[in-house]
């Protein structure tokens, strides 16, 4: 089995260190292909106006001066054109990718762009207790259940142009409840956070902060279940329609 490692952290990031044990446990026939630098929060992004640049710190261990969009179309269409992944495993993240901040998330926009290509692919994040920590998140949760969650997701037919998110809570491994294949959840964004501040030459600068995260009465969507201490497996796809306004944008139009 060939496995693509990819992420939004970088190369050098420690939560790339935890995927590549965790694919080690399927394979020795591992790809590395990530950012050169951060792109946290670069969502489904590509580098239009300026050059993208491979460096190659090892065997099959490359890094892209790009976004993680870059990085795995680089891997695809340059690097294993002639070796394509069995599938892509992107992460582990540092921080949560719940709810639709999925749609900001580099780490599950690799993953989608794996989808696309078709590619059974996974993103995984890690998430933290609070702010501040930097690259003293642990990684422990994720270490110890990476390889079990993923396990089952290598035998599962994955329908064509869908991706699954998986969040890992941050709690100890032992402290960790089970898996639960859960439903997105959705923020509300009312209460997110802007930290404003001021630099030494007196010029205001704004820093989007973390934000609570909101209950569903059934707590059924990521959101719940990694607060309650629970792995969340959500199944995504990349078809953004709304199929229920098709019909009556139509009807909206038919006048016209």
């Amino acid at each position: 089995m060939r496995i693509l490692l990819t992420n939004d952290d970088g190369v050098n990031a420690p939560g790339l260190r935890v995927l590549e044990r965790i694919a080690r446990e399927f394979s020795d026939d591992i790809w590395i292909v990530a950012p050169a630098d951060e792109n946290s929060g670069a969502g489904h992004s590509l580098t239009l106006s300026k050059p993208v640049r491979i460096r190659e710190h090892g065997h099959q261990h490359y890094s892209v001066t790009g976004t993680p969009t870059d990085s795995v179309m680089i891997a695809l269409g340059v690097l294993m054109k002639d070796a394509k992944p069995d599938i892509i495993l992107s992460g582990v993240n540092r921080g949560a990718n719940l709810g639709d901040d999925i749609t900001y998330s580099g780490t599950v926009s690799a993953a989608m762009e794996g989808a696309l290509a078709g590619v059974r692919s996974i993103a995984m994040s890690q998430v933290y207790g609070r702010e501040g920590m930097g690259d003293s998140v642990p990684f422990s949760a994720a270490e110890a259940w990476g390889a079990k969650v993923v396990a089952p997701l290598l035998e599962t037919p994955f329908e064509p142009r869908t991706l699954v998110n998986i969040n890992f809570p941050a709690i100890a491994p032992e402290a960790v409840k089970g898996i639960q294949v859960v439903r997105q959840g959705f923020h509300d964004y009312s209460r997110g956070s802007i930290v404003k501040g001021t630099d030494p030459r007196g010029y205001d600068y704004y820093w989007f902060g973390l934000h609570g995260v909101e209950h569903t009465s059934g707590h059924d969507t990521d959101l719940e279940v990694v607060e309650d201490g629970y792995i969340a497996v959500t199944p995504l796809q990349l078809d953004l329609t709304h199929k229920p306004s098709l019909v009556t944008l139509a009807e909206a139009y038919r006048q016209i």
